[in-house]
């Protein structure tokens, strides 16, 4: 059934083209989550949406049709983003992979939506990239249906320890380890419980907590990637080795 939809904020993730005039958007809605959408005549020289269709920058959108891939039929620039340079845009890049290889098309997620564009906002405004990087990270994995256990060890039901070393089971979650520290299968690096519990409360000053979360966000989002590679994760190794 053809529906006409209005109003809908949006960014874009990714553009490519359709035919010599025209370009496939794959846009993220807040209230219909990941949609495809043709915009006919965009890669005219003279169309309106041309300087538009831009990744990180707030939307508002208008879409009509019942297929798979519907017909964008408004765009406008909701204004106020600074734009991504640098690292930042790099980064920007990785969240829109990630949603383009994690996020069923059409599968709404309001808290998701929040979460991307608080991280963009931090992101063009200097911030430090890894609050925003892991909050992301951890509400992407909830929306999911992969939310974390952080603050209670799995196996005994106590409260995590800030001084005790834990591993994380990937599926389950963390569980005290005392002894050899190599990581078993099934089980992400380990960490202490002080980054756990830094973690459950977004506090990111910690620079150790800082790379174990990272080591353990990277782990997990591998595990539920399946095996799809991050061509933004590789682009941006390279890069620091030049």
């Amino acid at each position: 059934m053809s529906k006409r939809v209005d109003g809908q904020a949006a960014y874009v993730l990714h553009l490519h083209p359709y035919s010599e005039t025209s370009l496939v958007v794959d846009v993220f809605t807040r209230d219909h989550g990941r949609v495809p959408l043709l915009a006919r005549g965009a890669r005219r020289p003279r169309s309106a949406m041309r300087g538009l269709l831009m990744s990180f920058q707030p939307l508002e959108l208008g879409w009509f049709g019942g297929g798979e891939v519907k017909t964008l039929a408004r765009a406008e620039w909701l204004g106020g983003m600074p734009l991504l340079g640098g690292r930042c845009l790099l980064l920007g890049y990785y969240l829109n992979e990630l949603l383009l290889k994690m996020l069923p098309r059409e599968d709404a997620h309001a808290a998701l939506f929040d979460a991307y564009a608080a991280a963009l906002y931090a992101l063009a405004a200097g911030g430090a990239d890894a609050p925003e990087l892991r909050r992301f990270e951890k509400t992407l994995l909830k929306e999911l249906g992969y939310g974390l256990t952080l603050d209670i060890d799995v196996d005994t039901g106590l409260p995590v320890a800030p001084e005790q070393e834990y591993a994380f089971l990937i599926e389950r979650g963390p569980v005290a380890r005392v002894g050899a520290s190599d990581t078993a299968p099934g089980e992400a690096p380990r960490l202490r419980g002080k980054t756990l519990l830094d973690m459950a409360a977004d506090d990111y000053t910690d620079p150790r907590t800082r790379v174990e979360s990272r080591q353990l966000m990277r782990t997990l989002i591998a595990h539920h990637l399946g095996g799809k590679p991050l061509q933004s994760r590789r682009v941006f190794i390279e890069l620091q080795e030049l």
